[in-house]
């Protein structure tokens, strides 16, 4: 099953994560927009978290990704704030701000309303910025996992973008 097991035991991502970032002395923060805070959560429930852990943006309006992100408004205007050149730029912003080793974003749709034919509910695109470049996801959820259920898997899918990251 090569990386697709994170953990042997009752060890959680979050705590696989954490551990991985301390052991590695890599730092990171975050630019959270559809998952409202919930990886700053996660990856802040394992004592240590300073270690790691510098802080982050929930930038839920494009006026804050603007603002305390850098995204620029014509790459929102072109893009829409749920895409990957969004994604992408919040999570660069989040990691020059607070010159950290990552950056990690997240934007979408997650519902119950707000979908279009184009973004559905269950869209989110989340970035991994680093000193390589950035990588984006596109993830598509559907509506069935509901509101929660989309923030969950979004931080879930964000936590294990980073895990692979530091096992290069």
């Amino acid at each position: 099953m090569g990386d697709a097991i994170y953990a042997i035991g009752d060890a959680t991502l979050d705590e696989t994560v954490a551990h991985l970032l301390a052991r590695r002395g890599a730092s990171i923060a975050i630019a959270e927009s559809c998952t409202g805070g919930l990886i700053g959560h996660r990856l802040t429930l394992t004592p240590g978290a300073s270690a790691y852990f510098d802080g982050g943006v929930v930038a839920y309006s494009n006026t804050a990704k603007t603002r305390w992100l850098g995204v620029p408004p014509a790459l929102i205007d072109r893009h829409g704030a749920v895409s990957a050149e969004a994604a992408g730029a919040m999570a660069e912003g989040a990691r020059a701000q607070a010159k950290t080793d990552l950056g990690i974003s997240t934007t979408g749709v997650a519902g119950p309303s707000g979908g279009t034919e184009a973004k559905p509910v269950g869209l989110v695109f989340i970035a991994l910025a680093h000193a390589e470049g950035t990588e984006v996801r596109e993830s598509r959820f559907g509506t069935e996992p509901g509101r929660a259920g989309i923030q969950y898997l979004a931080s879930q899918t964000a936590l294990d973008m980073i895990r692979l990251h530091l096992l290069r």
